[in-house]
């Protein structure tokens, strides 16, 4: 009898695990039909240049797994994301131009697209796929902005646009550090590149039975260039400087951690059904710039670095590969294509059903991926890099054909004859340069509505209550080093103000420190002032505390919230790190 009892328990254990699959049965059919679909697995690494690949001309380093994978992929050698690195997850996300989600900047309340807009990764959820993200994602820290909100079921990531920053877990140096694992500060022992691997190879072998999206989303080789000893040596042996050894070394890092991936795939047998990719989000970063006595720097011919309006700014290493799908790899695809193409080429390439309605200025490439000889319609594109409260036109901007690009409205150059865009023959093709200014005057009304517009910070929420905000989503006018965890340090940050959404009527208790919890600091300050909802409150304090609490009665509604502390000679600065609840 006891054992019919365990056999029962056994038998009503499988039926409650196979629910979700007899889900997906109503919902897409067999079984079978969604194991058939495609795994993808997306290599986003940070600031890494096109020419630091050997397999792309790079001399300095070898990175032999990512050669095997370029080898075996269709490369588009012509593929252009925005300067930096939150537009550019912006426009992948959502197959638009970053602007036109509200994003055109790293910080400042400028780095996390509108609540409304459809992510990739919802529409892969929605197809019942498993959905998880390893690494950066500096898309908002903040209901309803985080990736658990956005389509993601497993998420490991941490706060800001990198580890280190002042949004992370302070004193995380990418060596054994607490990061945020669905929902909760988790420590996780190992180098950063090495956990977020690990954790999506985890996440891989626990999604066979349904196909899945892995978004690898590597902080290297990002500043600091912090990275194993053992990964530089080799560099430094060869008479490479500090900086830039530990630059490569933490591609190099990549690279290892690529090829364990590659033989997990073969060993789960799930290496032809996979589409994996590989890119960066934008150029190369200024580790190291060409100067004399400084010979270790190759940036594939082209000109400019991260953050640059010439190519070197923001065209990057696309590789992608799917011998399962009957993508012969092996070759170049040599047709301007730009980040915002890659959701609609997935949505494309898997079968996705998209019931939502999204006005994509991105492009399925697939007929390009089966045949590069495949009709393909010319367009004029466009990036540019802010950095401002407000976009300002013709700022850090390049118009784009497969043929010439125009700086800045002005500087002229044809891509093809003069690649390192040396020589502006602006003065000998007025027309031209008329023809792609006026294009980007539509582009720019197409793209200028949310430019005046907020995506608020929600307080209150029953979703997230307390809500925990930072000086480095201050809208402020001018590029500061907000980000910085120095800075804070320092007293060198000035003050700005958040725009935030209260939901409902309320008691809210604001707790203002200069450093976050878990920093156990004492403030120096006498006295706080928080204007917000039509209220201005000021507040004195004793000298010594680590926290002052304010309270403050509030209607629900879209407002600004600016802050103040003010030291005892007078001098006054914005709180830096606000914790905000609803009683």
């Amino acid at each position: 009898m006891g054992l019919m009892k365990k056999n029962i328990i056994r038998l009503i254990l499988v039926l409650i695990w196979a629910l979700p699959c007899f889900g997906g049965f109503a919902r897409s059919g067999l079984t079978m039909e969604r194991q058939s679909k495609p795994n993808v697995i997306l290599i986003l690494v940070d600031d890494m240049g096109y020419g630091d690949l050997s397999c792309l001309g790079g001399p300095y380093l070898k990175t032999p797994a990512i050669d095997k994978l370029y080898a075996e992929s269709v490369r588009l050698t012509d593929f252009h994301v925005d300067p930096t690195c939150a537009p550019t997850r912006a426009s992948l996300f959502t197959g638009k131009y970053s602007a036109k989600t509200g994003v055109w900047h790293t910080l400042a309340g400028r780095s996390f697209p509108d609540k409304d807009e459809v992510f990739l990764s919802e529409i892969f959820a929605e197809n019942g796929y498993h959905t998880g993200l390893f690494g950066k994602w500096h898309l908002g820290d903040n209901y309803p902005y985080l990736p658990q909100y956005r389509g993601f079921q497993e998420v490991l990531t941490f706060r800001g646009g990198g580890v280190g920053q002042v949004d992370d877990f302070w004193r995380n140096d990418y060596f054994d550090d607490i990061y945020v694992h669905n929902g909760k500060n988790e420590f996780f022992e190992g180098y950063c590149t090495d956990v977020w691997f690990e954790n999506a190879i985890n996440f891989i072998e626990g999604s066979k039975a349904v196909p899945f999206f892995c978004f690898i989303s590597a902080n290297a080789p990002h500043y600091p260039y912090n990275v194993p000893n053992k990964y530089t040596l080799p560099l430094r042996e060869k008479g490479i400087d500090d900086n830039t050894s530990r630059y490569l070394g933490m591609i190099s890092n990549i690279d290892e951690n690529i090829q364990k991936l590659s033989l997990q795939l073969k060993k789960l047998a799930l290496i032809d059904n996979t589409i994996i990719i590989f890119m960066s989000d934008n150029g190369r970063s200024a580790v190291s710039l060409p100067k004399p006595g400084q010979p270790y720097f190759f940036n594939a011919g082209m000109r400019g670095l991260k953050g640059s309006s010439y190519d070197g700014g923001h065209r990057v290493p696309f590789f992608i590969r799917w011998p399962g799908g009957g993508i012969e790899g092996g070759k170049d695809i040599n047709t301007l294509l730009a980040g915002f193409d890659l959701m609609p080429t997935l949505i494309s390439m898997c079968g996705l059903r998209n019931d939502r309605e999204i006005d994509f200025d991105g492009r399925s490439f697939l007929p390009l991926l089966k045949n590069n000889r495949a009709s393909w319609e010319e367009r004029t594109l466009v990036v540019h890099n802010q950095r401002t409260e407000s976009p300002v036109k013709w700022r850090n901007c390049a118009v784009m054909t497969s043929g010439y690009r125009l700086i800045n409205g002005k500087e002229l150059y044809d891509i093809k004859e003069d690649p390192g865009q040396n020589k502006d023959i602006s003065s000998e093709n007025t027309l031209l340069v008329e023809q792609l200014r006026m294009a980007y005057e539509k582009w720019w009304q197409d793209i200028s509505n949310r430019f005046q517009q907020f995506n608020r910070f929600y307080l209150g929420d029953d979703l997230e209550n307390p809500t925990s905000l930072s000086l480095v989503d201050w809208h402020v006018d001018t590029l500061l080093r907000i980000w910085d965890q120095e800075v804070v340090r320092q007293r060198n940050f000035g003050n700005g103000f958040w725009a935030v959404k209260i939901v409902k009527d309320g008691i809210y208790e604001f707790t203002c420190r200069t450093y976050p919890r878990q920093e156990d600091t004492r403030l120096d300050v006498v006295k706080v002032r928080i204007k917000v909802g039509g209220q201005d409150v000021e507040q004195s304090c004793d000298p010594g505390t680590s926290e002052v609490k304010v309270k403050i009665p509030l209607l629900a509604g879209d407002t600004f919230l600016q802050t103040w502390f003010y030291e005892p000679g007078g001098k006054s600065y914005g709180i830096p790190f606000l914790y905000v609840e609803r009683l």
